[in-house]
């Protein structure tokens, strides 16, 4: 089979397409013909080395897929199951194994590529607004990259609470699709300072409970000004590099501020909270509560451009491999 195959940390040239042997299941352990595969950045901190991975891998935690072998010990799935992923890697590939207990179950009325562009982001966006900072009705926040993935999903899952959504973007086109999730309040960071902005239409200096950053070290210094006494701050991705360390003092000076560096798969460690949560994000891509942006597919051996077009921030939405 195919595969795209990282035999040495760097840039998007370091993908290569391989042939390799197809997989079988070891104990617990399904093996997934892969029909849609779910590019995100976490890809490319594996591929650069920002997260250490043994090599040589295969990227991607996340696909959908059809079940195609079953190991020793799996009872839950059978053959010919339509399933969805997001663990460890593999998935940049024609087929890949997982373990059962890390599967969840593809409804009807969710095609494979829906379910590959939502359960990991999907459940990113779950997680920060129902767990990290329980959004409620009248809170207000600021959701960094709003026209992306993870950042179209969030502002719906926030609008739906009841919260008032700030967010910013790079393009007056990014705008447009922030806003149609919901956004009350869209800022076009490359037209005027965002915090300027968020002060101006707010009124007050410190109006935000919380702030959902996937962007990193270009935006974190000023999104932790924005914060109220005791308020919140998510940082979640690197988008535009690593935040540099902060004193645990400089928190209690500007407030007695939180911080918190969460990750999906705390949220995700066990079978129950799973299948939950994936369960909730595709009800609501089902009951048409929750709408799924596909910016672009790609063909598997087109990789390090989805990479390349990921990292230049020229995306909207989801970008999926197309095995």
């Amino acid at each position: 089979m195919r595969a795209i195959q990282v035999n040495e940390v760097g840039g998007p040239e370091v993908l290569h397409m391989v042939e390799i042997d197809r997989p079988e299941p070891g104990v617990g352990e399904v093996v997934i013909d892969v029909a849609a595969v779910g590019v995100n950045f976490i890809d490319t901190y594996q591929r650069g080395g920002l997260y250490p991975m043994e090599l040589p891998l295969i990227p991607g935690p996340e696909c959908a897929g059809t079940v195609a072998a079953i190991g020793e010990g799996v009872t839950e799935f059978s053959t010919g199951d339509r399933v969805a992923v997001a663990a460890a890697s593999g998935s940049y590939a024609q087929a890949r194994t997982a373990p059962a207990a890390q599967c969840v179950s593809i409804p009807d009325g969710v095609t494979f590529e829906l379910a590959a562009a939502a359960l990991l982001q999907g459940m990113t966006a779950h997680y920060l607004a129902t767990d990290t900072y329980p959004l409620r009705a009248g809170d207000t926040c600021l959701i960094h990259a709003g026209a992306g993935g993870t950042g179209r999903l969030l502002i719906q899952l926030a609008k739906t609470a009841g919260a008032e959504v700030f967010t910013t973007v790079g393009t007056d086109a990014k705008g447009e699709l922030a806003a149609s999730a919901g956004a009350d309040h869209v800022i076009n960071y490359s037209k005027t300072r965002f915090a300027d902005e968020v002060r101006r239409i707010a009124g007050e200096d410190a109006p935000l409970d919380v702030v959902y950053d996937g962007v990193g070290a270009a935006v974190f210094d000023d999104s932790l000004g924005l914060l109220r006494k005791r308020g919140l701050m998510a940082t979640f991705g690197n988008a535009s590099g690593a935040v540099e360390p902060i004193a645990p003092l400089a928190l209690s000076r500007a407030g007695s501020l939180f911080l918190t560096r969460p990750t999906l798969f705390d949220y995700i460690s066990t079978r129950e909270e799973l299948v939950a949560r994936a369960s909730d994000v595709f009800g609501r891509i089902g009951d048409g509560s929750l709408e799924v942006t596909i910016g672009a597919t790609y063909a598997l051996e087109d990789a390090a451009q989805a990479h390349i077009d990921l990292e230049g921030r020229k995306t909207t939405g989801k970008l999926l491999l197309i095995p």
